[in-house]
């Protein structure tokens, strides 16, 4: 088999919690828990989950806009986690990132140009003036807008022409791996299909690799190639797209899929209730995660060992100890 383009392995960010007169760290929020996952060239992981589950904070360690407490990211063989500052740099160009909110994430005293070129001017991508406006020109146009808007501010804009700026600005320095993390969730409903049909059509143009971080499953089963699962900092289940949809295994996907809403008024879909509500991370329950939760649980055995991600078939990997 060929090399992946990114691996993870035992991923965990912690953020500590600090009070007292002294300032000392008197608990941590346990975001990200020992993620491992292979992406390889030209796929789509679709990383789904509830809201604090810590998809996006797992996003941004991948790219160290956050430092991981510990475990590894391999970009191509290379170190993202152990990278100096000159490696990192170059690794930036290859690993980019789309961000949920396009407002929040520029700044509204930049120009467009200025926004979108940033990356061209860091990384000395243009050798003058004239061929950094011609290649801004060129990725405006690329995500469907004009030479027109250069000029102008993100204010200026409506949402999803800020998201479509917002991905022009990534494939300025032509990555090979690009985050999008909820890039879609804050748009109208028909804007995000647009959006949508935008990343696939550039991903097939550009040859790009994506991680799309959500929540909205029906979304992601459009643009994924395999999808990923998470509770609580964990990785539950991880399949491909048809797999996954078809027939989950974990106890969580289920419920999860159970919840997408069908357009179809005649057929009649059971619902999986799952009791109370996500534990704190802060204060995360032993053994497996989800097991106050879950509807099929077996005590002790599930409230005291940690289930390992097995493999139950080709490409289709659970943790649960009753499954797979």
């Amino acid at each position: 088999m060929s090399q992946p383009l990114l691996s993870v392995r035992d991923l965990v960010k912690r953020f500590p919690i600090k009070g007292g007169w002294a300032g000392r760290e008197v608990a941590c929020v346990h975001a990200v828990d020992g993620l491992s996952f292979d992406v390889s060239a030209g796929e789509t992981l679709g990383l789904v989950g509830e809201s604090g589950c810590g998809k996006s904070t797992a996003g941004r360690c991948i790219l160290r806009l956050i430092e991981p407490t510990s475990g590894d990211v391999w970009f191509e063989g290379r170190c993202v986690t152990r990278a100096g500052r000159i490696e990192r740099r170059a690794l930036t160009r290859d690993m980019q990132i789309i961000f949920q909110d396009p407002f929040a994430s520029m700044n509204p005293r930049m120009t467009i140009s200025a926004i979108i070129g940033e990356g061209l001017t860091i990384h000395g991508l243009t050798l003058n003036r004239q061929e950094f406006e011609a290649r801004v020109v060129d990725l405006l146009e690329t995500v469907g807008l004009s030479a027109d808007h250069m000029r102008r501010y993100p204010h200026e804009f409506s949402g999803g022409q800020r998201q479509r700026i917002g991905i022009a600005r990534a494939l300025a320095v032509s990555p090979k791996l690009v985050v999008c993390d909820e890039a879609v969730s804050a748009l109208d409903g028909s804007v995000q299909a647009q959006v949508i049909n935008l990343l696939e059509d550039l991903q097939q143009r550009f040859r790009l690799t994506y991680i799309f971080i959500a929540h909205d499953l029906s979304v992601v089963e459009h643009i994924s190639t395999r999808v990923a699962v998470m509770y609580l900092g964990r990785i539950v289940e991880i399949a491909s797209r048809r797999q996954l949809y078809t027939q989950p295994l974990h106890p969580y996907t289920e419920a999860l899929l159970s919840a997408v809403p069908v357009p179809d008024p005649l057929v009649k879909r059971k619902r999986l209730m799952l009791k109370g509500d996500p534990p704190s991370p802060i204060s995360r329950p032993t053994g497996c995660h989800f097991h106050p939760r879950c509807p099929i649980a077996r005590l002790p055995l599930c409230s005291v060992e940690k289930p390992a991600l097995r493999q139950s078939s080709d490409g289709h990997w659970v943790a649960c100890h009753l499954r797979g």
